[in-house]
């Protein structure tokens, strides 16, 4: 096994707690979050919101900071990459269970690789290619209502059908119009579980970058509405927010266009992944041995040691990436992985596909992995 392989501590609280430990909360259980009983229970997702960003923009988040105490951080997962985070957040499961694992992925059936987030069809249907049940579908008979609430252009979206079957969706445009909609939901009383969709941080770091002042403004536009909706809230009514990966902003002189040196794709059918986190398939497919991986990952360490992780599945299943790794899920995974561990990001040719985007994410380093958890209302004595 390669030296220094991240491992992962299965001790950890991960994005796979969260929704277990409100429903937990809910039925006044003890949970893995150690969250206090609650009536309503409301989880706010900021897409590409890492601790380390918003500690590093902290005077412009005053009221998210004030509550981003050294105990409020959760680990996001491996990949960190939008499609499998959010799946881990709604079924309570890791990658290797539920089977979304990158952004694209080999669909074996069809020997093609295929975008985890906008490429559903019969080939990757939303019923069956995500594997889980969500946690939605599991409270359904208990009573409690299950709501998300997120822009009209999720609602009918094959990823929506994928991960948050069981739950009501309220269409809030805005940020300020998504809070609102959470507090009348609340003003109807009852048992509910809601959960709050907010991307506009991931859209504008992966146009201009985390550092950016419109990725500023919109963590102001959070923060405000945040504060307004929390300042709101009953007894009974409990907060988390948290984010499914942090963002690194990787400049044009950082791409490593790999598809330029014959040795590193020698043998590769497909590519798959993340800029920061490539799924490799050969060319042997599911006949492919551990040596024929093992050769080509020596390759890669060999030309990119200094700036990546490079495992072959086996190691990657063995250092527990993705968790457990059902049968069905196994050939969906890359026969060698290559997770960025400094600021690069790969891709096959010059022209390729997302090269003018500035924030990255998808690999296993600290800032892309720990996101908050931020607690508020009856949640903040957890916190």
């Amino acid at each position: 096994m390669p030296p220094m392989l991240p491992m992962r501590d299965d001790t950890a609280p991960t994005l796979a707690d969260v929704l277990p430990s409100c429903v937990a909360a809910l039925r006044s259980e003890t949970n893995p979050l150690a969250l206090p009983a609650a009536e309503r229970v409301l989880v706010v997702l900021v897409d590409g919101l890492g601790i380390a960003n918003l500690r590093a923009r902290a005077g412009h988040a005053r009221h998210l900071t004030a509550l981003a105490t050294k105990r409020a951080v959760l680990t996001s997962g491996f990949p960190t990459t939008t499609a499998a985070a959010l799946t881990t957040l709604m079924t309570g499961a890791l990658p290797g269970e539920h089977g979304i694992v990158g952004y694209t992925a080999l669909v074996p059936e069809t020997d093609r690789v295929v975008n985890q987030l906008s490429g559903w069809s019969d080939d990757m249907s939303p019923d069956t290619w995500q594997r889980r049940s969500t946690v939605f579908e599991r409270v359904s008979t208990e009573g409690i209502r299950t709501t998300t609430i997120g822009p009209a252009r999720y609602a009918d979206s094959g990823l929506t059908r994928a991960i948050l079957r069981g739950a009501e969706y309220r269409v809030g445009e805005s940020i300020d119009d998504r809070f609102a909609a959470a507090r009348r939901l609340f003003d109807e009383g009852g048992r509910q579980l809601a959960y709050l969709y907010i991307p506009e941080l991931d859209q504008a770091a992966h146009a201009k970058g985390w550092e950016s002042d419109r990725w500023t403004e919109r963590l102001e536009a959070v923060d405000r509405a945040f504060a307004t909706f929390t300042s709101s809230l009953k007894k009974g009514e409990g907060v988390l927010l948290t984010a499914d990966h942090g963002i690194l902003d990787v400049p044009a002189d950082r791409h490593i266009l790999f598809g330029q040196t014959p040795s590193l794709v020698e043998g590769v059918r497909h590519v798959g992944g993340d800029p920061r986190c490539l799924h490799l398939y050969l060319d042997a497919g599911a006949d492919a041995s551990d040596d024929d991986a093992e050769r080509l990952a020596g390759v890669w360490r060999e030309s990119q040691g200094d700036n990546a992780w490079v495992v072959t599945r086996r190691e990657a299943i063995a250092s527990g990436w993705f968790g457990d790794v059902a049968p069905e899920v196994l050939p969906r995974l890359g026969h060698v992985i290559v997770a960025a561990r400094r600021l690069v990001a790969y891709y096959r040719e010059a022209k390729s596909e997302g090269r003018s985007m500035v924030g990255q994410h998808g690999s296993c380093t600290p800032e892309e992995q720990r996101v908050p958890l931020l607690r508020a209302g009856a949640f903040a004595q957890a916190s």
